[in-house]
């Protein structure tokens, strides 16, 4: 499977979208970047196409039924729970934070993830 890979400027606009608030890290994920709230993913980038997650069969519901927004991941093996944004997220910056900021709040209420123990 090839994995598209993240500009420079790509991964700058994802982490402008990213709120900065306490449990928030963007960290490296195969040559793009994902979002996490107390180890959850709750965004992620794949390629130049940002993806979040949302629990709320409503929210997901909603997002989905906009038009040019699908799943998230590889074709053949698209991300559960997760729907893409827009194909130009980057010029509707306030469309996309506000679902960004949805998916944080959303994922935010799953207990915090536990580091897997180092080999």
């Amino acid at each position: 499977m090839q994995i598209p890979k993240a500009t420079d400027e790509t991964k700058d606009q994802f982490r402008a979208l990213v709120p900065d608030a306490p449990g928030i890290e963007v960290k490296a994920m195969f040559g793009n970047l994902g979002a996490f709230v107390n180890g959850n993913m709750f965004a992620g980038l794949f390629g130049s196409s940002i993806g979040v997650k949302l629990l709320d069969p409503p929210s997901r519901e909603e997002l989905a039924a906009i038009e040019g927004t699908g799943p998230f991941g590889p074709l053949d093996r698209p991300m559960g729970g997760y729907v893409s944004l827009l194909a130009h997220w980057a010029s509707t910056p306030t469309m996309t934070a506000a679902w960004v900021e949805r998916a944080m709040l959303e994922v935010g209420i799953l207990p915090p993830k536990k580091a897997k123990a180092k080999k």
